[in-house]
């Protein structure tokens, strides 16, 4: 029996009409604003070898990944992220070109969300990476270039900014082995403050206990930075904040206001970021429309040691805040529709072309008869039908 003959698989959906007409439009200004910037696109393959998201960095577990095998029996994926894929090219075929890589990417990620979370498993993204080069210039123009995506696209929005560093400072210093550092870091990602105090009050107690307690409270304008000086004891830790107190001060000029903030509880899951971390929300969708930062110790996994930033954008999210007030299931309805008597149905297809080259929107009917045409044009509301005939 074919149970699932008429539904999609879970986390997955059918797009139509204006939702593909939105996308698309998005998508374009977002294009824009990368080319614009210098970006040039790439693509990567949909299907990836395992091993390259089996690596410890890579933050994506096993049990969340669609795989399969090829016809040698070597285990492949659907690609959960492109960050990695891109690192792989960057690394082998664009290895000789001259640094720094500008490049962009619009392309779906598969991820096999536990049931019942309501997630979507396949998401299109776009984004940019910005690889060979380093330092505070390179990381404005990756905040700012996100800040201009959200911008060209949506008017309601915050981006939040913290920096890997400094909790990557407070790790090193706590007695515990690597699972249990991942096992805060998924806590805080996922807001689970719960289970975040159980795993500490497990540790013996120190300073970084105390502060890594305190990271999701820690968040808002320049203040942040002091409150979190008080809590470190570290020269790893201190220029950390220090450079992100630089960071936003940069911003401030952009004259956003409120739209930009500090959040030292930004932990990404994946755990190859070095450097600054952001995410950007939007009023009233739950997750992060965009995910990114700096992810310098990535690329040595290739074999290239060199600086490397980027982002993400969800472009469904996006799409789905432009929709809210739409309706987004509605046929799009053209202006005139084009009738033909017998033998002059060429005539009338060419005369529909015609129409659409003037910057009408007009369609060739394929109805039997007229009477037929008159009366779905009526049904729908075009308002103008033209007839070809003698």
């Amino acid at each position: 029996m074919r149970k699932n003959l008429m539904i999609t698989p879970e986390g997955t959906k059918d797009y139509l009409f204006e939702e593909c007409i939105t996308s698309g439009q998005i998508q374009e200004k977002i294009k824009k604003c990368f080319t614009d910037r210098g970006y040039s696109q790439v693509d990567t393959p949909c299907i990836e070898f395992y091993d390259l998201f089996s690596m410890e960095v890579s933050g994506y577990p096993q049990e969340n990944m669609y795989k399969s095998t090829d016809n040698k029996g070597r285990l492949l994926v659907m690609r959960p992220d492109s960050t990695l894929p891109i690192a792989r090219m960057a690394s082998t075929r664009l290895k000789h070109y001259e640094m720094p890589l500008r490049l962009f990417y619009g392309q779906s990620v598969y991820r096999n969300n536990p049931t019942l979370l309501g997630k979507s498993n396949e998401i299109m993204q776009m984004g940019i990476e910005l690889i060979g080069t380093t330092g505070k210039k390179a990381d404005l123009e990756i905040l700012t270039t996100a800040i201009d995506c959200l911008s060209s696209t949506v008017d309601d929005f915050r981006i939040e900014i913290g920096h890997a560093g400094f909790f990557n400072a407070l790790t090193e210093k706590m007695d515990v082995d690597k699972d249990t550092v991942e096992a805060i870091r998924g806590s805080i990602e996922s807001k689970n403050y719960s289970t975040l105090n159980n795993i500490l009050d497990k540790i013996n107690p120190c300073p970084e206990v105390i502060a890594i307690r305190k990271l999701p409270r820690l968040f808002g304008g320049e203040e942040v930075i002091e409150k979190a000086l008080k809590l470190c004891n570290g020269t790893k830790a201190e220029n950390s904040l220090q450079y992100l107190k630089e960071l936003y001060n940069e911003l401030s000029k952009l004259n956003l206001g409120d739209k930009i903030t500090l959040d030292l509880g930004i932990v990404q899951k994946t755990n190859y970021y070095s450097g600054i971390v952001f995410t950007a929300y939007l009023s009233g969708i739950g997750d992060a429309v965009i995910s990114g930062g700096r992810y310098d110790k990535l690329m040595s996994n290739f074999d290239f040691p060199t600086g490397a930033a980027g982002f993400a954008v969800n472009i469904d999210h996006l799409v789905e805040i432009s929709l809210r007030d739409k309706r987004k299931n509605e046929t799009p309805v053209p202006q005139i529709l084009v009738c033909a008597e017998d033998g002059f149905e060429i005539k009338a297809i060419e005369e529909t072309k015609r129409l659409v080259s003037k910057g009408k929107s007009a369609v060739f009917s394929t109805f039997e008869n007229n009477k037929d045409a008159k009366d779905y044009a009526e049904k729908v509301g075009i308002k103008e039908i033209i007839i070809i005939g003698e």
